[in-house]
């Protein structure tokens, strides 16, 4: 074991009383009374332990975190089941400290033997030397007594010597099996390791940023900027949506003061100006979750404990009341037989939808509770469901307990926080969006994300019912659908759900804008950037459709599941991929870097429960390879391109995977804890730089649930910060390693609340 992180033997010095040592054989049993005065207390059995006890201690850390053979080194392993004590410290210090002197006991009793013949031959010649100068005298005795004492001390000194030596060799031989092991361990060493693992040192490459691409588009937020504390007292926030609260979302004071509410603009986020530290309650008797596929049908009601949809849509099949329990049957307000049929019905309306092959990815806008997107994975298909907070009471929050990817979010005056040209399909079922108001901008921003050739599937009543009202809807939407150059592909009806459904699909070239007699909606200006998202108002016009073969957009992905393992035909070999090599050899390297560490370390290295892990976020994804890399468990990735990363958002939606751009100087649109997982490569060290990392701390707190797992990867000064954090909110560390300057945790969130309460203005009524 590495010396640096144990105490050693020689580190503990006790004094032994010259009583104890009978002169006639003491310096025969130096190295005996070595061991004995340094690893014993008064009363401990100083018997030597058998090989077979030795084994069982040595292997005691490791065996707790099922970490298998060829993964993370021993000396990586880290269980803390109370962080806030340091007994079980103490105690694992004192076990290896054991473990050392055992290790030597041999060498140093060889040893010993030979020291005792020198030391013998030693004494003998100061005897005659003395009894020569002092022949007759009666205090010959004393002075041997004396010599021999002077002679044990050094000889004690030159055996403590002897055992630092052995150590030292023996810390060195392990350090360079540790170092040569590269076929078993995930090495992070900032020395050996790949270049791709080394993402503090990452360039953008080719790409831009979505900030830069934003920065045109609108006046940038500044992020507040604030030292990191050292020392960290957490209180519980009280607030109105007490453990609902999305600072985001839920800034009462901001939506007080808004000009109008008519576009959904109190829907829209509003941050505060710094994120809060404080930490969002728990529901009362919350439960840890139901796994993943049960929790699809069934959650425990004192998790999400609303009932006033299960009121309202309850004869829809959307949510019931069971006991202890939410239920749900699997309906919806176009699917009340259950979304399978539904799903069914849409395939065979359109086949050349193909679910799972061509269509991949899909929008559902105003999900209700995404019971649509819960059953399209049966289908190999992923949806990224979202509507607003509160519009139905807790219907996105449902979902996401459920297992089911969604966010908080709402068609109102600013661009989805999407790039341009990523879904396969979009879909709204009664979804309440007026599409066909104030030039058709809130359709227009659904033709900006959906790819050239995707297809957009629209059911609601204007499609089957001949009331006035639908029956101009209707009208309107044919119009400006058809301005838009759309084609009506399909309409269908669905006898037993008794609805129907309209499927339109967008143009894969420029002509039919070209020949448009009247220019409405326009076509965007060449200045407007379609890629630039954060903060940027909607406007009521349409990005012209790639038509150069090398260009994003111009081409269909290839089919599922070979487009997750490609790199997109737009990366050029000519353009530098983020961590320096050609993009598609950095897209490439990117993949096998994350199929080697999730394999070799994630799934068996860090004792986590992967069949209790369902909800996952990439906090600061790349290409997307670690999501691809968990491709065959049962989890879905939300992958988060940060403002000031590389942009390439894109590219994960290529692969068939979804994300969203977000600045985590700010709160995510997601419910508290809403994640089982979070992944943070490189991120805290990054964003500590803009803000502080006590509130970006408090949010992970806030989206992750409790037993939940966060798994950093990061430079060593910052693994300290959050680990200490970590500490200080009553986590459990599971694993903390490091090398050189690189290092990984791994923690656990717990139970644990603060008692002290914060109230945060702002945010109450």
């Amino acid at each position: 074991m590495a010396q640096g992180k144990y105490s050693r033997v020689d580190g503990r010095k006790s004094s032994c009383s010259t009583a104890t040592i009978v002169v006639v054989v003491g310096v025969c049993l130096v190295g005996v009374w070595m061991f004995m005065s340094s690893s014993a207390a008064p009363g401990q059995n100083l018997d030597l332990p058998s090989a077979e006890s030795r084994q069982k201690v040595s292997t005691k850390s490791s065996s707790q975190f099922e970490d298998n053979s060829g993964d993370l080194p021993d000396d990586a392993v880290k269980d803390q089941e109370n962080t806030s004590s340091e007994g079980d410290t103490n105690s694992d210090e004192k076990e290896s400290n054991t473990n050392d002197v055992e290790t030597n006991t041999g060498d140093d009793s060889s040893s010993s033997d030979e020291k005792s013949n020198s030391e013998d031959t030693n004494s003998n010649s100061d005897s005659n030397e003395s009894e020569k100068s002092n022949s007759g005298d009666n205090d010959s005795n004393s002075d041997t007594n004396e010599t021999e004492k002077s002679d044990e001390a050094k000889d004690e000194s030159q055996s403590e010597e002897k055992v630092e030596k052995e150590e030292e060799k023996q810390a060195e031989e392990k350090q360079a099996e540790e170092s040569s092991s590269d076929n078993k361990t995930e090495d992070l060493s900032a020395a050996t390791q790949s270049e791709i693992l080394k993402e503090s040192n990452t360039q953008n490459g080719a790409f831009s940023t979505q900030a830069a691409e934003s920065e045109s588009e609108k006046e940038s937020q500044k992020p507040s900027l604030s030292k990191n504390q050292e020392v960290y007292k957490w209180k519980t926030c009280n607030v109105t949506a007490g453990p609902d609260y999305i600072p985001c979302l839920d800034n009462l004071e901001a939506i007080r003061h808004l000009h109008g509410r008519s576009h959904y603009e109190h829907r829209e986020r509003h941050c505060p100006a710094e994120s809060p530290t404080c930490l969002v309650s728990l529901p009362e008797g919350y439960k840890t979750p139901i796994k993943w596929p049960r929790s699809r049908e069934q959650i425990w009601y004192s998790n999400v404990p609303h009932t006033k949809l299960a009121a309202v849509k309850g004869h829809q099949n959307w949510v019931k009341v069971t006991g202890d329990y939410l239920s749900f049957p699997g309906g919806g307000t176009q699917f009340k037989n259950g979304a399978l049929h539904y799903i069914d019905f849409i395939q065979n309306s359109l086949p050349d939808l193909a679910w799972g092959n061509r269509t991949r990815v899909i929008l559902d806008v105003g999900c209700g509770v995404a019971s649509f997107g819960g059953y399209l994975f049966e289908r190999d298909v992923v949806a990224l469901s979202f509507a607003p907070k509160d519009e139905h009471e807790a219907q996105v929050q449902f979902a996401l307990e459920r297992g089911i990817p969604a966010i908080s979010a709402v068609m109102g005056t600013q661009r989805l926080p999407f790039p341009s040209k990523i879904f396969d399909v979009v879909h709204c079922a009664r979804c309440r969006v007026p599409w066909h108001i104030e030039g058709g901008k809130l359709l227009l921003e659904l033709n900006r994300v959906l790819r050239p050739g995707g297809y957009f599937v629209w059911s609601a009543t204007p499609v089957y019912q001949n009331k006035p009202e639908d029956v101009e809807i209707w009208e309107a939407m044919s119009k400006l659908t058809k301005a838009m150059c759309w084609d009506l592909v399909v309409v269908n009806n669905d006898k037993l759900n008794e609805v129907g459904a309209a499927i339109y699909r967008k143009p894969t070239s420029n002509e039919c804008y070209e020949n448009r007699q009247q220019n409405d909606p326009p076509l965007c200006e060449k200045n407007d950037d379609p890629d630039a998202v954060w903060n940027v108002q909607l406007q009521a016009c349409m990005h012209r459709v790639p038509v150069d073969g090398s260009v994003r957009g111009s081409k269909w992905p290839k089919r599922w599941p070979k487009r997750l393992e490609s790199p997109p035909y737009w990366l050029k070999s000519s353009e530098v991929g983020v961590y320096g090599k050609p993009a598609p050899e950095d897209f490439t390297a990117d993949y096998e870097n994350w199929k080697r560490v999730v394999s070799k370390s994630y799934l068996n290295g860090l004792g986590i429960d992967w069949s209790s892990v369902r909800n996952v976020m990439d906090m600061r994804s790349i290409y997307g390879g670690f999501a691809a890399a968990l491709r065959d468990l049962k989890v879905w990735v939300m992958n988060v391109v940060p403002l000031d990363s590389p942009d390439t958002l894109p590219i994960i939606y290529e692969r068939g995977l979804f994300g969203i751009y977000h600045n985590w100087c700010e709160s995510f649109s997601t419910y508290p804890r809403s994640y089982d997982l979070l992944h943070a490569d490189h991120l805290f060290s990054d964003v500590k730089k803009r803000c502080k990392l006590q509130s970006l701390m408090a949010e992970v707190d806030r989206i992750l649930r409790p037993e939940g797992k966060l798994i950093v990867r990061d430079t060593v000064e910052t693994i300290a910060e959050v680990e200490n954090m970590a500490k200080s909110l009553h986590w459990k560390v599971r694993l903390s390693y490091n090398k050189d300057n690189e290092g990984m945790l791994c923690v656990e969130k717990t139970f644990w609340r603060p008692t002290e309460v914060e109230t945060v203005t702002y945010a109450i009524e």
